[in-house]
């Protein structure tokens, strides 16, 4: 892990306050991110749901957020997620689909941040995305 474990511990209870804001009415299951940039800002996101079942993440809010704001370098990611009104209980990962948003702005080393709620455990964009294609892929 790039990060401290104090930095990591503070992006998992950012994400855990994101979930709160999460708009999930078909699925129940909430999700909150908290995006650390490489300035030492923080975004967050959660997951939003619609009828139609497309939705975005919490991890892709958070980063579609920074980036609109013009960032694009991201030093890490915190994720929590469980059933709406439930407290953690195991480790939630990102999507495929997220994993591919990470793989287009981060490197293979990017640090993601699980939590359970109580403990954290790091991973890396390489780890989950092994043998990903990305922008230097089409070069």
């Amino acid at each position: 892990m790039k990060i401290s474990e104090a930095k990591a511990k503070e992006l998992a209870a950012q994400a855990l306050k994101a979930r709160e804001n999460s708009y999930c009415p078909y699925s129940d299951f909430a999700v909150g991110a908290a995006l650390l940039c490489a300035d030492g800002s923080v975004y967050t996101g959660c997951n939003i749901e619609t009828a139609a079942f497309n939705g975005c993440c919490a991890e892709r809010t958070a980063i579609f957020t920074a980036a609109a704001q013009g960032k694009r370098e991201f030093t890490a990611i915190a994720v929590a997620g469980a059933g709406r009104g439930s407290e953690p209980d195991f480790f939630c990962t990102p999507c495929g689909v997220c994993r591919q948003v990470m793989r287009e702005f981060c490197r293979p080393d990017f640090d993601i941040i699980l939590t359970d709620g109580k403990d954290i455990k790091a991973v890396t964009l390489d780890g989950l995305l092994p043998m990903a294609f990305g922008p230097d892929s089409l070069e």
